[in-house]
């Protein structure tokens, strides 16, 4: 796999259904990065459980958003398409890590307030630890580059001191990963709320359109998208709704904001959402097909997991034996 390029990690976690924002704003993009950098995409199932899963519904959704990958173009021997789970050294690294990293550099996370007040009953010290978990996905690979969203900035940020920090102690261990900057995703907003992102958590099925709908469920979601009262197709921040749909059908269509105004000149909010609707669907359809067809060949599907799960461990042990040496780990006999 290796030749010469820069390393670049990301993780998705397997939990619910993803939507065209997470497709159009990061997945779709993942193809074209995997020609500039040798690529990890991770299914980070451990992250998933600091809030409680059906074991059956998260092994579901973990082996689909695997397959979801490869179906949306990225080639499964060119890049290193995993389950997080399968490489122990992840769980391994983060409890070393755990050890260089500060009480109250976690309680400045974000997520974790958020997240807290969403699940008060289920507070649990992974959902305070997870940027640590987080730290040692990345730094396990020695990965140049993250693409990360806004969101995720705060847990680059904590990963870069947690290497720094270690690198001062034990000399040049790990590589200082860098935000991945360059044609970032669109940032696509949710269809009834277009002030929030779109989620695939939310708890309204409307907002998101999920890559699993049919034809008919996307078209209408489109149909009973939020827009204003002011009738006309323009991208203006004055119109969030409508500014949002044009965000999307320029992804799905190659065509900019302005070529989609021109085309919609004179014409209704109700042609324009069905014809947003129409493009997304055909973008979905042959992305859809081709995951189907993976699901249906388990011992393909089987092979690739495990095949993976090979390449990932051989690269995360050499930085796991090598962290192990540094803080005094008794050497294993052979």
């Amino acid at each position: 796999m290796l030749n010469g390029e820069k390393m670049l990690f990301s993780g998705m976690q397997a939990t619910n259904v993803l939507t065209i924002g997470n497709y159009l704003g990061a997945l779709r993009n993942f193809v074209k990065l995997a020609d500039e950098y040798n690529c990890l995409f991770c299914v980070v199932d451990e992250h998933s459980i600091t809030v409680r899963q059906d074991p059956a519904v998260l092994r579901k959704q973990a082996r689909d958003l695997l397959t979801l990958y490869i179906a949306a173009g990225l080639d499964p021997e060119k890049n290193i398409i995993y389950y997080q789970s399968h490489v122990p050294a992840h769980a391994e690294l983060a409890w070393i890590l755990n050890c260089f990293t500060y009480m109250g550099e976690l309680q400045r996370m974000t997520q974790f307030k958020d997240k807290s007040a969403k699940h008060a009953d289920n507070i649990n010290a992974g959902l305070f630890t997870y940027p640590v978990l987080m730290a040692a996905d990345i730094l396990l690979y020695q990965a140049d580059v993250v693409p990360v969203g806004q969101d995720q900035m705060q847990h680059l940020e904590i990963t870069r001191d947690i290497a720094l920090r270690f690198n001062n102690i034990y000399g040049d261990v790990f590589t200082i990963p860098e935000a991945y900057i360059g044609k970032v995703g669109a940032k696509i907003q949710s269809l009834q709320d277009p002030s929030k992102k779109m989620s695939k958590s939310d708890e309204n099925p409307n907002a998101s359109v999920y890559m699993t709908d049919d034809r008919d469920t996307i078209i209408r979601k489109f149909r009973r998208a939020v827009t204003d009262s002011e009738a006309c197709v323009r991208y203006s921040d004055d119109q969030p709704g409508i500014k949002n749909l044009i965000t999307i059908y320029s992804c799905v269509s190659g065509k900019s904001p302005e070529e989609i105004e021109r085309e919609f000149e004179g014409k209704g909010y109700g042609d324009f959402k069905s014809a947003v609707g129409e493009a997304v669907a055909d973008t979905l359809a042959p992305i859809q097909l081709r995951q189907k067809e993976l699901l249906a060949d388990k011992a393909y599907v089987d092979g690739i997991i495990k095949t993976n799960a090979e390449r990932a461990e051989y690269l995360a042990l050499k930085t796991l034996r090598k962290v192990q040496k540094k803080i005094g780990f008794p050497e294993r006999v052979r």
